[in-house]
């Protein structure tokens, strides 16, 4: 289930429902857990069932998937998705949450990552095919989707949340965003839907930064020595190299985002 359609079925619950639902969400993406899959599928079910207003089947399908949940003791969240990590040693860590996010292209390979200070990370390759909705602001359109991609790593970016990118013009377009100028896009984006009509990404990345005056949007100079920037440079990188050479990227950006935080981290320490 998309989020898109997620947050169509969330609508039709009345506010009891709608929160039992809400709760329930990280378990409805995909996943290897065969646990996480059954309580999945009962809240899939129980969304379905909703938009038949069957909601004696909502309540009934919510408990099963609740009940399903309180037994297995595993809570997925979506750094567990194919392409994402998370370092868990600064999984709880207390200090003002900080993140970057960068992109890479070269030729027609392309690749975006984003790494946070509770270690959280991601990558993502990219290879357009013959209809292309980029335009001709390639670089500035994957720069922004980096930053959807990480808010993406949440299932609502946290409050008061500090966003580092090293493009000024995506910095630019963000804070427009932020003003509330939603309908502001990169020259030639494409603006119609996506697959079964959900919203482009840039779209739906400008009405979650229009609603959140609370996200702070930051410069940082690219090849400066700034750990949390150097590190989604490598994995922007990293996915890009992918396209052309298949590796298992896996423990390669695991090692890396290590590596990085606890050179940011280290200052935090003393």
């Amino acid at each position: 289930m998309r989020p898109d359609e997620f947050l169509r079925a969330l609508h039709l619950l009345p506010a009891p429902l709608h929160e039992r639902a809400l709760a329930l969400r990280s378990y409805v993406r995909p996943r290897a857990c065969g646990g996480c899959e059954a309580v999945g599928d009962a809240v899939r079910l129980a969304l379905t069932a909703a938009h038949y207003d069957e909601i004696t089947s909502v309540h009934r399908l919510l408990a099963t998937a609740e009940q399903l949940a309180a037994a297995h003791h595993c809570r997925p969240g979506p750094q567990d998705q194919p392409g994402r990590g998370q370092v868990r040693r600064w999984a709880d860590t207390s200090a003002p949450l900080i993140a970057a996010t960068d992109a890479s292209w070269k030729g027609r390979a392309g690749g975006i990552g984003y790494v946070a200070s509770d270690g959280r990370y991601g990558l993502r390759s990219r290879r357009p095919g013959r209809v292309d909705p980029t335009g001709r602001s390639r670089v500035l359109v994957s720069e922004l989707r980096a930053v959807e991609f990480l808010f993406t790593a949440y299932d609502s970016p946290p409050v008061d949340m500090t966003v580092l990118v090293d493009s000024l013009p995506a910095l630019a377009y963000l804070h427009r965003w932020q003003g509330g100028e939603t309908a502001l896009m990169p020259a030639g984006y494409d603006l119609r839907p996506r697959h079964a009509g959900m919203r482009p990404t840039l779209v739906r990345l400008a009405g979650l930064v229009a609603k959140r005056p609370d996200l702070t949007f930051q410069h940082v100079k690219a090849h400066a020595h700034h750990a949390l920037n150097e590190a989604a440079d490598s994995l922007a990188h990293m996915a890009r190299r992918r396209v052309e050479e298949p590796f298992d990227v896996r423990p390669r950006a695991h090692d890396l985002v290590e590596a990085f935080l606890r050179d940011w981290h280290a200052p935090l320490a003393v």
